[in-house]
């Protein structure tokens, strides 16, 4: 069974069981500095757990189910070894109160033990076994022996049958994992918690499941191969690139070349902070390994492989970004050697100067200097990340990923955008989130059906209009009573400070053209943003559209 076909019988089985198939969030989670990218399913239902955002009223039903790309950074430097990875594909199925353990064990029983579906031997399952004031999850040990009385249940403590949350705060609960050729392929959550800042644990009040397989595991399983190396997910690319070339350079180019790729589609750019840190660091890795060529086959074959499921991935876009990085990486990399040359010994502080700021990769200084402590050298990176990391926060503390001068022009944008979509396709249209960074704007809205090509020419019109018109933009903040009597847009399900700020587009309050509660900074005049340019419009998820927009 190929992976394609894994994915489809995935999305099938749930389907056909009541589920809405959302499709893959960006790996540039939206709204959310918890992390640097999407490291899981659930992270884009996270505000359906908390009671923030209603499951049935988005999707018409409490439960869904999705394949997720992901990306987890802790093991770069393991990837070359027959099991890590830094991109995965993430098959999962959530509930926000639709059902709970018992559903999703015989769901997840049914799916992996079925001749029709996946047609595996359960080796054994684990369970969460109890630690301090967290008492054992007994109802799930029950429910596996009532389905199959031979079942092995192993028990196990926090740290191995405890998942979550998602940075410091958020849902989290107890776990129940499946064995399948002695190797993990399935983790159960069962978010009965929410876990504040200081760790401490209360109950949510209405339980969710969170379910999360990795797809290249399961692939391994199905294919009974080896490794994850020798599915279909990888072979093909094995097969292009020259037989001489050592098998971990090849796990590396192919990893590496996945991540990459699928980063610059959903819009990281290289760079010396957050996410692009991540990017750059592995760019820079392959530049150093490869020749163009080789890097060009793999690219090519991630396009190939991956094209029809996810049609965001853009060769030019890719291309162009590699190409770029190369140039970039070939000046710094000669100067970085220049100060390596310099050293009789190198400690790992030096160590990471030297790649923070010339880029110059860990393996090239580890082959001057076989001793460098390389534990330190983590530790370093890993205080950088959590300082950048940092930073994220602080920029989201203020309703926006980042001040600079693009991401205020676009900023406003949005809300034009958002006023011209009720203008053309009616006070239907609600937003349901929206992502800016320095290249485009991205707005996610409800509307049941693709938009004609007259409709979006007219959307675009219109905010271009608004734009030439030169339109002032004011901030006024009002008591939260009287904000919402002006009839400035807002979230209906978001709770509001006593005193709420409202950016309005126009002359006037009463007369202007976009109000929106908002925490801002937007520019001062419409005539400062350019000529608006709508990329792409698509579906997100039934009801659910998509529009990435630039200024020119």
């Amino acid at each position: 069974m190929q992976s394609a076909e894994i994915r489809k019988k995935f999305r099938d089985f749930f389907k056909e069981r009541g589920h809405e198939i959302v499709l893959s969030a960006s790996l540039v989670p939206e709204n959310d500095p918890s992390v640097l990218f999407t490291t899981a399913g659930m992270q884009q239902f996270k505000p359906y757990y908390t009671g923030k955002k209603d499951a049935q009223k988005d999707f018409g039903t409490l439960n869904t189910a999705s394949v997720q790309k992901c990306v987890r950074t802790s093991d770069i430097d393991e990837v070359g070894d027959e099991q890590h990875l830094t991109f995965f594909e993430m098959l999962g199925n959530f509930s926000f109160g639709g059902y709970f353990k018992e559903g999703a064990i015989k769901y997840a029983y049914e799916f992996i033990t079925s001749p029709e579906w996946m047609n595996l031997k359960i080796d054994y399952v684990s369970v969460f076994g109890g630690e301090g004031n967290i008492p054992a999850d007994d109802d799930s040990e029950k429910i596996w022996k009532s389905i199959d009385s031979n079942i092995v249940v192993k028990k196990a403590g926090r740290a191995d049958n405890f998942w979550g949350p998602t940075g410091d705060e958020g849902p989290c609960g107890p776990t129940t994992e499946i064995y399948v050729d002695g190797i993990e392929i399935w983790n159960i959550v069962f978010n009965e918690y929410y876990q504040k800042p200081d760790k401490t644990l209360e109950k949510l009040p209405i339980p969710g499941v969170d379910t999360g397989m990795g797809l290249e595991r399961l692939a391994k399983v199905v294919q009974k191969v080896p490794t994850v190396f020798e599915t279909d997910l990888f072979t093909g690319l094995v097969k292009v690139l020259p037989q001489d070339i050592n098998p971990k350079k090849k796990r590396i180019l192919a990893d590496h070349t996945r991540a990459i790729s699928f980063m610059i589609s959903d819009g990281v750019r290289p760079s010396n902070k957050g996410s692009g840190y991540t990017l750059r660091r592995l760019l820079r890795r392959v530049l150093a390994q490869f020749d163009m060529q080789y890097i060009k086959l793999a690219s090519d074959w991630v396009m190939n492989k991956y094209g029809s499921h996810y049609p965001e991935l853009d060769r030019d876009s890719i291309w162009g970004v590699i190409e770029e990085e190369r140039k970039q990486f070939i000046v710094a990399l000669n100067l970085g050697m220049k100060e390596l040359d310099k050293l009789e010994h190198l400690d790992s502080k030096t160590a990471f100067q030297l790649y923070s700021s010339y880029g110059l990769p860990l393996d090239v200084m580890k082959d001057k200097f076989p001793n460098l402590d390389i534990e330190k050298f983590e530790e370093e990176f890993s205080q950088h990340q959590q300082i950048s990391q940092s930073g994220m926060e602080k920029k989201f503390k203020g309703g926006l990923a980042g001040h600079s001068e693009m991401e205020i022009r676009y900023h406003t944008t949005t809300h034009l955008l958002h006023q011209a979509l009720r203008d053309v396709l009616g006070d239907g249209v609600e937003q349901k989130g929206s992502n800016i960074t320095t290249e485009r704007t991205r707005f996610d809205f409800m509307f049941p059906r693709k938009l004609t090509e007259e409709e979006k020419q007219k959307v675009e019109d219109n905010v271009n209009q608004k734009i030439k018109e030169a339109l002032p933009v004011h901030n006024m903040v009002l008591p939260k009573e009287e904000a919402m009597k002006t009839g400035a847009r807002h979230f209906f399900d978001q709770k509001y400070p006593d005193q709420v700020s409202i950016y309005f587009i126009g002359n006037d309050l009463q007369s202007a053209y976009s109000k929106e509660f908002c925490g801002g900074p937007h520019v001062t005049n419409t005539s400062e943003l350019g000529h608006f340019k709508i990329q792409k419009e698509e579906a997100v998820a039934q009801g659910i559209r998509r529009i990435k927009a630039i200024l020119e």
